[in-house]
């Protein structure tokens, strides 16, 4: 078996991916993100018991939260970047360690591994997996918690971009990731967090719901045009609708047509959004019909989260896409962010 991942509903045969990702993830990249999710685990049971006494973590909060969304499928296919951001968590962790007395957490594998090379990292994911359990059903609650919060962590994330958090749904997001390297829980105690996490689940939605309302107004039912103009024109996909306002703001009056596509049409009922009139309208279908449309639409593309299918060899529109965020690929551009946390459109605009 070269890898194994079975997080989404294109697992290969309904079970499992083994070889190769559906998805298009490669072992390698499956490894190295199993080192990262144990390393974040790490950090996770760290800020629990520095919040325990007291101490805040916040930037250890968000980059768990990033993190967790980099993971999810689809939505990040770059080595080099979950290198990094290994490399990321072993110095949050350090700093971590000077602040607790927990000696239980302290001696913790997930805590203390170093792996300093990608070869490294990705050897380490064949010792680490949460599978290292003879109970099936522990195996499969554990799954089904950390699948949970990587979905926490996108609702999360996408409210903290619009400046609402929830200091209580970061500290539950840190107690079920240390769960899942307890080897003293019972099926009776996971399945008992599996549906407390449900119930942050839905604290998460609500903030998001707040975030989004609050900032774009209550969605209305409004008819979208699925036409093309004549001007120029970028295509934006993915969820961040904080991305697309900032988008709209640099384009505004330059006769750049502003185009959606697949996860990115709802923004087309927040009346916040439809008050730009270069928001002209939607391009294309569902996300998995991507590589087929990018080639015939003939302007900049940007991935602002999942979901991104790795582009075909051959492909015309390489040269034409750009990733922010926690999306990636080796193919694509990057965004770069600029100090005050806002994205910088020029290169695509």
């Amino acid at each position: 078996m070269e890898m194994f991942c079975n997080q989404c509903q294109e697992a290969a045969k309904g079970i499992g991916c083994t070889v190769f990702g559906v998805c298009g993830k490669s072992p390698e990249l499956t490894a190295l993100m199993d080192t990262f999710i144990y390393s974040l685990i790490g950090l996770s049971s760290l800020a629990q018991a520095a919040n325990e006494s007291g101490v805040e973590t916040k930037e250890v909060d968000l980059f768990v939260t990033e993190g967790l969304f980099a993971t999810i499928t689809n939505a990040n296919f770059s080595e080099e970047e979950f290198v990094a951001r290994i490399q990321k968590s072993f110095e949050l962790r350090e700093q971590l360690k000077t602040v607790i007395t927990n000696e239980a957490v302290l001696a913790l594998d997930a805590v203390n591994f170093s792996a300093q090379t990608k070869t490294e990292m990705i050897a380490k994911a064949l010792s680490i997996s949460i599978h290292n359990s003879s109970d099936e059903d522990i195996v499969s609650l554990r799954e089904l918690i950390l699948f949970g919060v990587k979905g926490l962590a996108a609702y999360v994330s996408h409210a903290k971009k619009l400046g609402y958090e929830d200091a209580q749904i970061f500290k539950a997001m840190h107690k079920f990731m240390a769960t899942l390297i307890d080897h003293t829980i019972d099926v009776s105690t996971y399945t008992t967090l599996a549906l407390e996490l449900g119930n942050v689940g839905v604290s998460a939605m609500a903030l998001l719901d707040s975030a989004n309302t609050s900032t774009f107004g209550h969605p209305e039912i409004t008819s979208v045009n699925i036409g093309v103009g004549k001007n120029p024109g970028i295509l934006i996909t993915g969820h961040d609708l904080h991305d697309l306002v900032q988008l709209l703001e640099q384009t505004k009056d330059t006769g750049i047509d502003i185009y959606t596509h697949s996860e990115m049409l709802p923004a087309h009922y927040y009346p916040e959004l439809k008050k730009y009139s270069h928001l002209v309208g939607n391009y294309g279908n569902a996300w998995h019909e991507q590589t087929k449309e990018f080639e015939t639409f003939n302007g900049p593309i940007v991935f602002t989260t999942n979901c991104l299918v790795p582009p075909r060899k051959g492909c015309t529109y390489v040269e034409r896409v750009f990733t922010t965020g926690n999306t990636g690929h080796p193919d694509f551009k990057v965004l770069p962010i600029l100090e005050d946390g806002r994205k910088d459109f020029s290169a695509v605009i």
